[in-house]
């Protein structure tokens, strides 16, 4: 077989415009699994047991099964029954209920990081638990989970590789296009790696630069062109 070098040039457009959808779907997935997680944080920590239930049984099914099952579960699942969603907007919906189920546990496992002596200590001032929460237990909590919640955002531009198979014009999905076009399959999917390379790392490095600037003493990243999976808190599913 004889290989003919792709002129990449003809097709750069085609994987910038990729690599748009790939963070547009990203960004919008990650901001609302912030928002579901965090409402499964609190059902995880709530005094009655019916709505810790609840929670728990929402992040063992999301954690405990296959990402690309749930993007047809929402796709083709409900389509099945007449609720008819684009291929972007499903997407869109599977990424943020899958993410918003380990969010949920590095929320968690946040708030539960703040020692109790300082709430005691919130109370004794007068504090209301409105403002305990925002002035003592959110800015802490806060510096403890954005690591990992920052690798969860890294974690979902990869995973959005897989709308793919639902037909969004993403980045691997404009990688399969032109390897159609050229059939030079490793220099095209190297190449679209390579996108994914630079977008990860730049996530990473924008962080980097984020928590040296915001957090007096410093978060501890480990900055080495990726925010380091070891960071991520470990979790575990309390019962109910």
């Amino acid at each position: 077989m004889v290989f003919h070098p792709v002129n990449f040039l003809d097709y750069t457009q085609l994987f910038v415009n990729g690599s748009w959808v790939t963070i547009w779907t990203s960004t919008v997935a990650f901001a609302l699994s912030l928002v579901l997680g965090a409402l499964v944080a609190l059902m995880r920590l709530s005094p009655l047991s019916v709505i810790r239930a609840v929670g728990a049984v929402y992040v063992e099914v999301l954690r405990n099964t296959p990402v690309l099952v749930q993007i047809f579960i929402v796709y083709f699942g409900l389509g099945s029954i007449g609720i008819r969603l684009s291929a972007l907007l499903a997407g869109v919906i599977a990424l943020a209920i899958n993410a918003g189920a380990y969010l949920a546990e590095v929320i968690r496992a946040g708030l539960q990081s703040v020692p109790a002596g300082q709430l005691e200590a919130a109370r004794s001032l007068g504090l209301s638990s409105t403002h305990t929460f925002f002035s003592v237990v959110l800015p802490q909590a806060f510096r403890t989970v954005f690591p990992p919640i920052i690798n969860q955002y890294i974690d979902m531009i990869l995973a959005s590789s897989l709308l793919s198979t639902i037909a969004v014009n993403e980045l691997t999905s404009v990688a399969r296009i032109v390897n159609g076009i050229t059939y030079e399959t490793l220099a095209i999917f190297a190449f679209a790696m390579l996108f994914y390379l630079v977008l990860t790392n730049v996530v990473a490095f924008a962080a980097h630069v984020f928590a040296r600037r915001v957090f007096k003493p410093q978060v501890e990243t480990k900055f080495r062109f990726r925010i380091r999976r070891s960071q991520k808190l470990r979790v575990g599913g309390d019962p109910a």
